[in-house]
């Protein structure tokens, strides 16, 4: 099975980037600018909200990239 670990260290690197990617990427319309008076208060917030499931799809992409590595770890000593 050598041929199978690079497909799918391929596979989890491409998993990876596109989380990344999608995750990431600006978003157009997705939230619309603060502005200042009531909208500015709440802006701090949204920021906070974003940075958690940022982090949260990060540490997916990570735990799946660690997953990838055991899997194929536990492969080559076959």
């Amino acid at each position: 099975m050598p041929a199978r670990r690079p497909a799918l260290l391929l596979t989890a690197a491409t998993a990876l980037a596109v989380a990344l990617t999608a995750g990431c990427a600006p978003h157009e319309g997705a939230a619309p600018k603060a502005t200042t008076g009531a909208a500015s208060g709440t802006a701090p917030s949204a920021g906070s909200a974003r940075l958690a499931e940022m982090r949260k799809k990060v540490d997916a992409a990570e735990s799946a990239a660690a997953a990838a590595d055991r899997d194929a770890a536990g492969t080559a000593d076959r």
